[in-house]
């Protein structure tokens, strides 16, 4: 049997080890920080330079260095992401959380979540980032507790989740004070994708073969409508057309999410991300040119160029919003060590 080494630290480890002697980290699970893969950007939101003075300063164009949540990335190998706070917008109320079970080259199951804050709500960073974090340990934790992982374990899991993000979005509720988000979550494994759903954070599906599906229908008024039998041209014409009709918060009065299963016919990948990437969608010519890893070439990109090439091409459409982006590549690829 080939020697294995902690993905982490490098030190030997034995197969049967749970735990690193040397560093104490989880050799089954490997997951983002807890509060979000928070930190110093390593370019400049302005230029796009990556040369900062000992001020902070770029020292192309002397723009200030983000910092915090303005731009979150993580690395994990089987599944990576990028949180950006966008052109406009004065704060990042997008949220993300994902990891993945197993061991090095033997990755089980990837687990991914994005919240989009809703900007019209109090403290929505904190709800979303509460809500990412409370469902990723829920979804683990499933993972984690059931070598035997199954469709209908997938599915309660998911709800599980949920019913834990309304619950770490109810604790942060004050008077007059009602936090919520958006939420959509993915559990991958080798056979399928279970996703959940609620409000207009999306998933899709990204075949090898540029074939493109949208995995989630948005819970907003005109999707109700259309629903219903309005025509699209009508229902878009409704003033409230795009407002959510369902979400993740104290006010929220559907607290069930909806679920769907989906089987990959082929390779590709599962992309999650914020309505600060899917409103530029028509424009990009849909989103399966940046997965592909270059113009006639087979195959995806790494889960963290895809990402980033992905929040790219929001942020140069004019990023308008907050953007938040995860990529799982199908099949799951290697388990790494954390790159946040």
């Amino acid at each position: 049997m080939a020697a294995m080494s902690c993905p982490n630290c490098g030190q030997p480890v034995e197969p049967a080890q749970r735990f690193c002697e040397e560093c104490g980290e989880s050799q089954l699970l490997r997951r983002t920080p807890v509060g979000g893969p928070v930190g110093l950007a390593s370019a400049c939101r302005s230029c796009g330079d990556a040369s900062f003075g000992p001020d902070g300063f770029c020292e192309n164009c002397g723009h200030g260095r983000p910092a915090g949540r303005d731009r979150m990335e993580c690395d994990l190998g089987p599944v990576a992401g990028v949180s950006d706070r966008g052109r406009r917008r004065a704060r990042n109320e997008d949220s993300m959380a994902f990891g993945a079970v197993g061991r090095t080259g033997q990755t089980r199951a990837v687990v991914a979540v994005v919240c989009d804050g809703v900007a019209s709500s109090e403290r929505a960073d904190e709800a979303s980032q509460a809500a990412v974090d409370a469902a990723t340990d829920v979804l683990l934790l499933a993972l984690m507790e059931n070598d035997d992982f199954s469709h209908s374990d997938a599915v309660d899991a998911t709800g599980d989740a949920v019913t834990a993000t309304f619950e770490a979005v109810d604790a942060l509720v004050r008077a007059h004070e009602a936090p919520s988000c958006t939420y959509v979550s993915a559990v991958v494994t080798a056979s399928e994708v279970t996703v959940g759903w609620l409000g207009d954070s999306r998933a899709y599906w990204i075949g090898d073969d540029l074939t493109e599906q949208q995995l989630t229908v948005d819970d907003t008024v005109v999707s109700l409508l259309v629903a219903a039998g309005v025509s699209a041209e009508q229902a878009m014409a409704d003033p409230n057309a795009h407002a959510l009709a369902r979400w993740v918060g104290a006010d929220a009065e559907d607290r069930q999410p909806q679920v769907r299963t989906f089987q990959p016919d082929g390779p590709g990948a599962v992309v999650l991300c914020s309505d600060g990437l899917w409103n530029y969608r028509p424009a990009l010519d849909g989103l399966a040119t940046a997965v592909r890893a270059g113009p006639g070439t087979a195959g995806t990109r790494p889960a963290a160029e895809t990402a980033q090439a992905l929040t790219a091409l929001a942020l140069e459409s004019g990023g308008h919003d907050n953007v938040t982006v995860v990529v799982v590549p199908v099949p799951i690829t290697d388990l790494g060590s954390p790159q946040a």
